[in-house]
Parts: structure tokens; sequence; C-alpha cells
């Protein structure tokens, strides 16, 4: 039997582009304000929900977050007793009709810059890195976070939201494949997705590209910047690396506190692309 060669071909450029997720990575320290609507769209139906039961399913299409807290056993068990029908597709239409509206209201609120957000993009593209965005919210919720971040200084080259596409929303890569699209950046290897969520993290592997997460700003951690600020040392790095090893387990390929580090691990990604290691 005669051997065959087999070729295999590997990227050994640069990073061409990096897509950020919004809420706890580049705004809203914490991801505050979609828990704080999910709460009170439940309340408003008589079920109340703990911040927990609604964190859990951070990242998902706003949706799909509604159906993932409705389906808890706990969720559903109180909804049945509160209303006297199980949590089916109806209930989930009804609260996340009552959810947007709550939602463009503290999304807005929320819209504040995470530090270093504004200087690790400007840093990006010092370095002929494109901007891009995938995000669970939609249009709608967008529409009251983007122009504040633009007058902060912080204005991603395309933003692909939750409803800009048929079919599932993340942990699925159709966001991500449409931003890398519209960016015109590939390979995969070529580009890096940054999120603090579970789904940012394999929003990012689905998609074959390398998958960075924040510990300390986002859903993780669930904390103000002031919230965090007040940690002892001790409390703080032991939060953040709980944070880590959830982040990692999940499938991060790098961990950061949060996107201020973002160009170290640039660096250390052509690193690995330089000796033609991929995702």
């Amino acid at each position: 039997m005669t051997a065959s060669f087999v070729y295999r071909r590997s990227y050994r450029g640069p990073v061409v582009a990096c897509v950020f997720d919004w809420a706890g990575t580049m705004v809203d320290h914490g991801s505050l304000a979609p828990t704080s609507a999910f709460r009170e769209a439940f309340a408003a139906f008589g079920v109340a929900i703990s911040e927990a039961e609604a964190r859990g399913p951070m990242g998902r299409a706003k949706l799909d977050h509604v159906r993932d807290i409705g389906a808890l056993p706990a969720v559903a068990e109180r909804w049945q007793a509160a209303r006297g029908r199980p949590f089916d597709e109806n209930e989930v239409q009804a609260v996340y009709a009552d959810f947007i509206p709550r939602q463009v209201a503290t999304a807005g609120a929320h819209a504040d810059l995470i530090p270093g957000a504004a200087d690790a993009a400007a840093a990006l593209r010092a370095r002929g890195v494109r901007i891009g965005a995938t995000t669970g919210y939609t249009r709608a919720i967008m529409a009251a976070v983007a122009p504040r971040a633009e007058a902060q200084g912080y204005a991603p080259d395309v933003t692909v939201c939750a409803d800009d596409i048929a079919g599932r929303g993340r942990p699925a890569p159709g966001l991500l494949f449409q931003a890398m699209t519209a960016l015109d950046a590939w390979p995969p290897a070529a580009v890096v997705k940054v999120g603090d969520t579970v789904a940012d993290v394999e929003e990012g592997l689905n998609a074959g590209v390398w998958s960075v997460a924040v510990t300390e700003t986002g859903s993780e951690m669930g904390l103000s910047l002031a919230e965090l600020e007040a940690l002892t040392p001790e409390d703080r790095a032991a939060r953040r690396l709980a944070a880590a090893d959830r982040l990692t387990r999940a499938g991060a390929h790098f961990t950061i506190p949060g996107v201020a580090d973002l160009p170290e691990v640039i660096d250390a990604v052509e690193a690995h692309l330089a000796r033609g290691e991929t995702p």
C-alpha cells in the first residue's frame, strides 16, 4: 500500500477581527440590566424569581432566556401555583412582551462603558483589527444602548442582534458568522470572540474562533463596579478564580478580568498562530 500525502493548511497570519458581546463585556458592569428586567417581568405575572434564576441562561437570546427561566422546575412549579396553568409557549410570549419595554428602559440606564473598553477597541483598531459585536439583545434594546456607547467612544463596525437572523441564537454560531461575513473576517482562526457568559464562550467555540471570557465585569461576577471595588482583595480574587474556572470549563481559551486586558491576549493568540496552532 502506498501512503498518500495529505495537505493540512495552517493559518499563520495576524488576528483580523475581534467580536465582542455587549452587556457585561463592553457596557453595563455586572450585566445588571437584564437581571432586573427579567425579575420585574415575571413579578408582573405574580411569580417571583431569584437573581440566580434570572442570571442562569445569561447570554442567550432574550426570548430563549424567558423560555429557559420558565423551564426551571422550581419556577415552573411557582408559575403553576400562581397562574393555575403551565408555563407554555403562550405564557412565554406574554412574559416576553412584558419584558421588552422593561429591558429597553433598564438597558439604556445601564449603558456606561466598562473601564478600558474604549481604549481596548482603539488599541485593536490601531493594529488593523476590525471590531464587531453580537448580542442577545434585540434591535429595539440596542437602540437604547448603542448611541450612549458611541457618545462615550465605542462604536463597533457591525452589531448583530438576536432578532437579526432566523433560527437559533447563541450558543449557535449564526450571529457570529453573520458578524464575520459583514466584517469580511476569515479564516475563523483569525477571529477572536470576547464575552462574559458560557453562551458567549460556546458561540465562539461553535464558530471555530478563539474564545475569550471576562471574569470580573460580567454576569459570572454579577457586581457593579462600585460593588466589585468594595470587595476585599481576598474575596475579589476568590470570586474571580471561581468565575474563571466556570468559563474555562465551558471551553474558553483565555480568561481575563476585563477587556482592558485584551491586547495582551491578542499578542498571545498571534503567537499561537505563528506556530501554526489553531483554536
